[in-house]
């Protein structure tokens, strides 16, 4: 199963779409978020024709919008919690946070085999122990070039993607 780790999209509805229009192609049904997601209109726009489902946190500029959970989560297929999130996939341990001193306490345990993260808006990757700890960069392109990631738990492998490449 192939998934997209996205994070910091900022509400930039037009990175979003692109993105998603992707990972459509590609039979992507699952995305995981990292954070600082924008507002819950911009989300509903942005997944309007996204059939699979979103898992989400809320990062540090979200804060205004925690209050809004409900409405977040009204959107079919969507579930979003304040903090961390933790789930398993096909046999894989995964953790969700916004922040890397929460993702690294998280990964540092050895009790995930993924911890995701964003925050930082800097793709990254490392071991901690048996842990792949993931940044997958920032989807609005604010700082760097927006980017997303797709991991395949069959073949373990972790595939970075520059938007405007797709």
């Amino acid at each position: 199963m192939k998934f997209a780790i996205v994070s910091d999209t900022h509400g930039n509805v037009a990175n979003f779409k692109k993105a998603i229009k992707w990972m459509q192609k590609q039979n992507i049904q699952l995305i995981f978020h990292c954070g600082d997601i924008g507002n819950p209109e911009s989300l509903k726009e942005s997944l309007e024709n996204f059939k699979g489902e979103f898992f989400g946190v809320f990062g540090n500029m979200d804060a205004d919008y925690k209050i809004l959970v409900e409405e977040y989560n009204k959107i079919q297929n969507v579930k979003i919690v304040e903090k961390f999130l933790k789930t398993e996939i096909e046999n894989k341990s995964i953790a969700i946070t916004h922040k890397p001193d929460d993702a690294r306490k998280l990964a540092e345990p050895q009790k995930f085999d993924l911890v995701f993260y964003g925050h930082t808006h800097k793709p990254w990757e490392e071991r901690v122990g048996n842990c792949r700890l993931i940044n997958p960069g920032e989807l609005a392109g604010q700082i760097f070039k927006p980017t997303f990631a797709v991991y395949d738990t069959e073949t373990d492998l972790l595939e970075l993607k520059i938007l405007e490449n797709l």
